[in-house]
């Protein structure tokens, strides 16, 4: 019980513009049931007039035809009290929407002047010198390595990648200056007994 009573209540989304809306719709829809309810009246009264006309009460006819008289211009005020509720409504609604659009661009608005603020025309300025800076320097390194050299540049060029194809300026392994270990004798015999050994097996094959 605490909490039902100790609840708080949400805030109301309706605005006064809402409300509004839905009493002039409320008061254009009983102008309808209006409308309605006389157009059937009107036209009972039409087939009452006929109808005392066969009987020869041609008065009573005319007494009914000048109250339905009267009514079409009551229907027709009535009409027009309907449209201009209509139109009404139509331009609440359109004024709300364009409060709507008014709200986001002051929303815009205030985060533009806050970007501006955090970035001065000054920034920007600087920020497109050293920009502009950096594409003409790259530029000129374009222009260069697109043959944009002088006729004395394009000479060294070619000489140097001639002298490189002939092998000058190569750079070769120095000589050793050290005198070469010598074998020892070992070394050197048991190549020699080896070949003494294998001799005589050659010689049968070969027989």
């Amino acid at each position: 019980m605490g909490n039902v009573f100790g609840r708080k209540s949400r805030p109301s989304r309706v605005t006064e513009q809402d409300k509004a809306i839905l009493q002039l719709k409320q008061q254009r829809d009983k102008l309808k049931q209006y409308q309605k309810r006389i157009t059937l009246q009107l036209e009972k009264e039409r087939l009452l007039a006929k109808q005392l006309l066969k009987d020869g009460k041609k008065q009573k006819a005319l007494l009914l035809l000048k109250k339905k008289r009267y009514q079409d211009q009551l229907l027709d005020k009535t009409e027009n009290q309907i449209s201009n509720l209509e139109r009404m409504v139509q331009d609440i609604e359109f004024m709300q929407i364009e409060m709507k659009v008014i709200e986001g661009l002051k929303v815009g608005n205030d985060c533009l002047k806050s970007m501006h603020e955090i970035m001065s025309i000054e920034d920007v300025e600087r920020i497109l010198d050293e920009t502009q800076e950096s594409i003409e320097y790259q530029r000129q390194i374009d222009e260069m390595l697109a043959g944009a050299l002088t006729q004395e540049d394009e000479d060294a060029v070619l000489a140097e990648l001639e002298a490189i194809t002939q092998g000058e300026d190569v750079a070769l392994p120095e000589v050793p200056t050290e005198p070469i270990p010598e074998v020892p004798e070992a070394a050197t015999a048991e190549p020699d007994r080896r070949e003494a050994k294998n001799k005589p097996d050659r010689e049968m094959l070969a027989a």
